[in-house]
């Protein structure tokens, strides 16, 4: 009988019941409603479909790289969000293991040439380097709000202003040169297409998601956001899973530096990384985690990314057909919130 009323639903029901309860299909509707205004929006500049699917081609190949950073950031910042915590330190993160990054691999000063090592070997022992340091910094972050017993928003306030501050102290007259081999981690093209930056971010999506889905590690972090009192109970060390965490989301900063660094090919220490921490805790947001813990998913933070990603592109469009830019920031704070209201979840 509730087989047979289950089947009278019909596709209404079925995407009430799908949109009310399944946080990845309701993203993934709300990006479906943003690829749709976005294509309507280029068509209208194209002028006519043929001119539409290349512009739409590129667009979605610079949408995926110029976001390929932050989206990496924001895996990261899923496992902390679904915790129960806030890193508002992720961007300032970003620039200070940059410069180490640049120190290390300098072709002319560089810490490593002074100890003979160049080439790949010292690249490799560069990203080794940088990816022990991402875990030691948000090991940082997670002793603070474990040990110290700081509130997440607080302690990575804190450290968001010491990185920032003491990487420009450090570099005030630092003027590096990235190597053409580093910068072939990221600019090597594939069918014509640097796509290099994509395919790392895709890799590291997968390899979270079955982290979160199938680990051990995955269920705490989500038992502790739901209620860290019961998983304590439970038997969960709290204070050891949520460094973990941190340093897992520090893992992930290093990750995005050395794509940063081998993409761009410099590193403005006043400003890199800025603004990286709102775009990674709004793509988890609107990915469908919830703010408070205990829900979310890495698939539904990528989708989130890509949320974000439209957003910006559609900024650049309305820029370019003359919307004043004060008046675009306000569409993308309106876009967010519809996005958010599009996947808003029942209360159960």
């Amino acid at each position: 009988m509730e087989k047979a009323k289950k089947e009278n639903k019909g596709f209404i029901g079925w995407f009430k019941d799908n949109w009310a309860h399944n946080s990845l299909f309701s993203t993934l509707f709300a990006l479906f409603v943003m690829v749709l205004i976005q294509s309507v929006v280029m068509w209208n500049n194209a002028g006519s479909f043929g001119g539409l699917f290349p512009k739409m081609r590129m667009a979605w190949l610079n949408i995926l790289r110029n976001n390929a950073y932050a989206g990496i950031i924001a895996l990261g910042m899923c496992f902390v969000i679904i915790s129960g915590g806030i890193d508002l330190s992720v961007g300032s993160q970003l620039c200070a293991l940059g410069a180490i990054l640049l120190y290390l691999i300098e072709p002319n000063f560089g810490l490593l040439l002074k100890i003979g090592m160049t080439g790949p070997l010292a690249y490799a022992a560069a990203i080794i380097i940088l990816l022990c340091l991402g875990c030691l910094l948000g090991l940082l972050n997670g002793s603070l709000i474990a040990f110290g017993k700081l509130p997440p928003f607080i302690a990575t306030l804190g450290t968001m202003k010491i990185f920032r501050s003491v990487t420009q102290q450090l570099t005030k007259k630092f003027t590096p040169t990235v190597p053409a081999g580093f910068k072939a981690i990221t600019s090597t093209k594939i069918n014509g297409q640097v796509i290099l930056p994509i395919i790392y971010w895709a890799a590291i999506v997968i390899i979270m998601h079955i982290i979160f889905k199938k680990s051990a590690f995955g269920r705490q972090t989500i038992a502790i956001g739901s209620n860290e009192r019961a998983a304590k109970l439970s038997g969960i060390n709290v204070n050891l899973t949520k460094r973990k965490i941190y340093s897992l989301c520090g893992v992930m900063c290093a990750i995005a530096a050395i794509i940063y660094v081998a993409r761009i090919g410099s590193m403005d220490f006043a400003n890199a990384g800025s603004g990286y921490e709102m775009d990674a805790i709004a793509a988890v947001i609107v990915g469908g985690t919830a703010m408070s813990g205990g829900r979310g998913s890495v698939i539904g933070t990528f989708l989130g990314m890509l949320i974000i990603g439209v957003m910006n592109v559609m900024n650049n469009i309305l820029n370019s057909v003359g919307v004043p830019t004060f008046l675009c920031e306000a569409v993308k704070g309106a876009i967010i919130i519809f996005a958010v209201l599009l996947q808003k979840k029942e209360s159960v």
